[in-house]
């Protein structure tokens, strides 16, 4: 009962939050509560969303889309406008019920219909349905049209009094420059009350909820009245029929909802508001023949159509789609940059280096040797010594080569296309120019991308043409065939699977370099030439510690936080998505994560900012899965991780156009008991934030890897330290 009152609970507020494009339950409430400011149409719009839903839970639709609302916020439109219009009686609340089915039906076949070009339906469902509403009544006579908004004063009399009167004059006597009454009679229109009040309230309600969203309504709504008065067009259109918050929700949705508010994308609300004007004159002079209603026609045929032109661009870097919604402005344009950050290199498929242990890379890409034009884009790797020698003495073998004869490994899962095994191996110095590449392996691991190793020795293949290898497998040996003066390995990615083709520009995954005895963890890079480079070593005691499999279980004792303190348990889970996450039972807070088995990071938090999942969400960031002794492991997080009050306000609204605060992180590991088989390890990292350079406030962790689990961690910001300790047996 509990679980189905919830369903309801967040289906309805939803519903009037997706007018806005948002899930904020805060300004759910203000909506709810600004639709009842006209009682008869907010007791109208709310049976209606709980019809809608009821009836979609009842015919067992998709749980999660009647929970976000998408299934009822057309309905709540429809509800406002037959509530505004029409004489409540037992006929009303008859039809009230079919119309909320037809449209929740509506909504699931557009739906499915539109999902396939991958675009919204907007406000479709509820025009379709109001139309038919509209047409369907002028037959039938039980259901009357009202009076309401004819006699204003004695209505509002009949209220409240005098007193309620009076108010009304007030308000009506308050004057406000055009512009600004139009704006907000406009705002107020989007739940069909078109009155300065209304569009004050949901005003403030939606400048809380988003800066960008309040500011882009601005932009979107100048942009068109700027249009109406340019072109000597009657502006008193936008003032009393309903139609003026067309430039507001469209000016909100592309510029900030489904396209990351940017510059380009105030640009594109600039371009495309004039549209919306002209859709609306034509609109009103097709409909008008019928005697039906424009309402939100223009804003949902220009977002629409303007989503799917964009599907077919061969660019996407004017104009980025969102393509994980966030229900906020913000939070999908901090989360973009901050992704962009994090993963600018990163690909879908990860191509790893092809060998164990540290070696040098004698030629990069464009190298002075061999890699160049077509071939520039490859990398040769040897063995060498303290004194970067290749050889030992005498060095006049292949056999005192440290390279020679070290296995080659499946730089990623793939198919092999092709093997040479015909070319001997050359005698220290010798070359054969005939044979260029000498013996050489071809692996698929997609369309158009393959991968190339050569001068590998020849006999020494483990796998043939047609076979399927796995990242990490043996599949041949170093040697010295093809135009190689020395044993070493050329590697090369390229897009066609032949002997000799030209080669692409792709990053490798992860790998380790070292100088000077220092580390450094290199994410989707290029090794250079000179470099110590090596594969991550994975350190049993971390992957054990950080692999949170779902399922697992976890209890910790909290002391010193003062709010949180006693036991925490949390619980590991994988959604409908296949996204794991890390659950909090104390707080209701979710930590979503992945772990690739070379490292642990985080994605996204929700929940409890004042909780232990938090701290760890912040002080686990990212963890690479092997001990590397005061290498330092750096990321950035989003500007909303920290970030509260005026100066996160101020951001807001400069954020499409710039972003000057920063929020840094780093982990590095301070101590292992043994290098064999650790049982102790500590690993320390921090989250910064600041300003520029000037650092703000610090916030330091400090974990403990012991007996296969995270066995403690501290927290310290300034003088107070939280120590949490695991308790799980």
């Amino acid at each position: 009962m509990n679980s189905k009152l919830k369903l309801y609970y967040d289906a309805i507020l939803n519903s009037y939050s997706q007018m806005f494009f948002s899930n904020d339950k805060w300004f759910a409430i203000l909506l709810v509560l600004v639709s009842f400011l006209d009682p008869l149409a907010g007791l109208s719009g709310f049976l209606c969303v709980l019809s809608s839903v009821a009836l979609a839970s009842w015919f067992g639709f998709n749980p999660e889309a009647v929970r976000d609302g998408t299934y009822g916020f057309n309905s709540l439109m429809v509800g406002l406008v037959f509530g505004i219009h029409y004489q409540m009686s037992m006929q009303f609340f008859l039809i009230l019920v079919l119309i909320s089915l037809l449209t929740l039906f509506i909504t699931i076949w557009l739906g499915n219909v539109l999902s396939k070009q991958r675009v919204p339906f907007f406000s479709l469902p509820f025009l379709l349905s109001i139309w038919i509403l509209t047409l369907t009544l002028r037959s039938f006579h039980a259901v009357h049209l009202n009076e309401r908004g004819i006699y204003t004063l004695n209505e509002l009399y009949a209220i409240g009094g005098m007193g309620l009167v009076q108010l009304y004059e007030q308000i009506n006597a308050f004057y406000l420059p055009l512009f600004f009454d139009v704006y907000l009679k406009s705002l107020g229109a989007i739940f069909f009350q078109s009155n300065i009040l209304v569009g004050f309230i949901i005003g403030i309600g939606l400048l809380r909820f988003s800066r960008i969203a309040f500011l882009l309504s601005l932009v979107g709504f100048s942009t068109g009245y700027c249009f109406y008065y340019f072109l000597e067009g009657n502006i008193s259109d936008l003032n009393y029929s309903f139609v003026g918050f067309n430039f507001i929700l469209t000016s909100i949705a592309l510029g900030g909802f489904f396209i990351i508010p940017s510059k380009k994308s105030f640009l594109l609300v600039f371009i495309i508001t004039p549209i919306i004007a002209i859709i609306i004159t034509v609109g009103n002079t097709l409909l008008s023949s019928f005697q039906l209603p424009l309402f939100s026609l223009p804003f949902s045929i220009v977002s629409v159509l303007m989503l799917f032109v964009l599907q077919f661009r061969q660019r996407h870097k004017n104009l980025e789609l969102v393509y994980h919604q966030n229900f906020s402005p913000e939070e999908n344009l901090y989360k973009h940059i901050n992704e962009i950050e994090r993963f600018k290199n990163d690909n879908y498929f990860h191509i790893g280096l092809p060998f164990y242990g540290e070696w040098f890379v004698s030629q990069g890409h464009a190298g002075n040797i061999t890699h160049k034009g077509d071939w520039q884009y490859a990398w040769d790797f040897v063995v060498v010594d303290d004194n970067e020698k290749t050889y030992r003495e005498p060095g006049m073998d292949v056999s005192h080569f440290y390279c020679n004869n070290l296995p080659i490994l499946a730089p990623a899962d793939g198919w092999v296309m092709e093997c040479v095994d015909e070319v001997e191996d050359n005698a220290i110095g010798g070359v054969d120019l005939e044979n260029n590449w000498g013996n050489s392996i071809i692996i698929k691991h997609s369309d158009y991308l393959f991968t190339k190793i050569s001068h590998i020795k020849q006999g020494s293949f483990k796998v043939f043409p047609g076979s399927f290898v796995k990242k990490g497998m043996h599949i041949a040996n170093c040697g010295n065939s093809g135009r190689s003066p020395e044993p070493h390995i050329h590697f090369q990615i390229q897009a066609t699977p032949f002997i000799g083709s030209r080669t692409f520009k792709y990053p490798l995954s992860y790998y380790i370099s070292q100088q000077n005895g220092k580390f450094e963890f290199h994410s989707f890079d290029y090794p250079k030439e000179n470099q110590k480079i090596s594969r991550v070593n994975t350190t049993k005691l971390i992957k054990d510690a950080f692999g949170f499999i779902p399922g697992t279980m976890f209890k910790f004792e909290v002391k010193g936080s003062g709010k949180f303190d006693g036991l925490c348990s949390w619980e590991v889970f994988t959604d409908a998505f296949n996204r794991s996450y890390i659950y909090c039972h104390n707080t209701k807070s979710f930590a979503y994560f992945v772990n690739n088995e070379t490292v642990h990071y985080f994605t996204s938090f929700t929940g409890n900012k004042n909780s232990l999942l938090y701290y760890f969400y912040l002080g686990a960031y990212k963890i690479l899965m092997g001990f590397y002794p005061e290498l330092e492991m750096k990321d950035k997080f989003p500007v909303s991780t920290f970030y509260q009050g005026p100066i996160k306000i101020i951001q807001d609204f400069v954020a499409p156009f710039a972003i000057y605060l920063k929020s840094d992180y780093n982990s590095r590991f301070v101590f292992m008991d043994d290098q064999t088989f650790p049982k102790h390890i500590i690993i320390e990292s921090s989250a910064k934030i600041g300003l520029g350079n000037k650092i703000h406030k610090q916030i330091n962790f400090e974990f403990t890897l012991q007996k296969d689990r995270i066995n403690k961690f501290n927290i310290s910001i300034k003088n107070k330290t939280i120590n949490a300790v695991c308790i799980l047996d």
